[in-house]
């Protein structure tokens, strides 16, 4: 039963993966929908950030629900990083060092699912902890992958 779940799961993300590349065989649609997919993370992560640095007052299901977005959208935006959707703020090196970008947004997409956690929780000091590391891999993807 599990081995089916798995293959059934797999066809479709596969099946979803082509339609997503598909869509962005032209550059400037993949770097706007990309674009749209960090600001929409951005806001979201600032929010949580307000909170974290006294800015704004804990609210456990504000914040929970902004992690809950974040997490979301981080899975987003990398079906629209494919070959020849170059362009916008991306550097070269996404392509050329394309398994250090993988990498990069994976540990991403990781730290935000650890903050995600730490919000469904409602604990802030570990909310406060988990917001630094994704702020940490946020910013070190930028610093690789993204021009100034």
């Amino acid at each position: 039963m599990k081995l089916r779940n798995i293959v059934f799961s797999t066809a479709a993300l596969l099946a979803i993966s082509s339609t997503a590349f598909a869509q962005f065989q032209n550059a400037e649609k993949a770097v706007d929908y990309r674009k749209s997919v960090f600001t929409v993370m951005g806001t979201h992560f600032a929010r949580i950030g307000a909170v974290v640095k006294g800015e704004a007052s804990y609210n456990k299901e504000d914040v929970a629900k902004n992690a809950a977005i974040v997490t979301m959208m981080s899975t987003l935006p990398w079906q629209a990083f494919g070959p020849g959707t170059e362009g916008g703020h991306a550097k070269s090196e996404i392509w050329s060092d394309n398994a250090k970008f993988k990498s990069a947004a994976e540990k991403m997409q990781l730290a935000v699912a650890d903050l995600n956690k730490a919000a469904q929780s409602g604990d802030l000091d570990a909310i406060k902890k988990t917001f630094g590391a994704a702020g940490q891999a946020c910013k070190s993807c930028h610093d690789d992958f993204k021009k100034k």
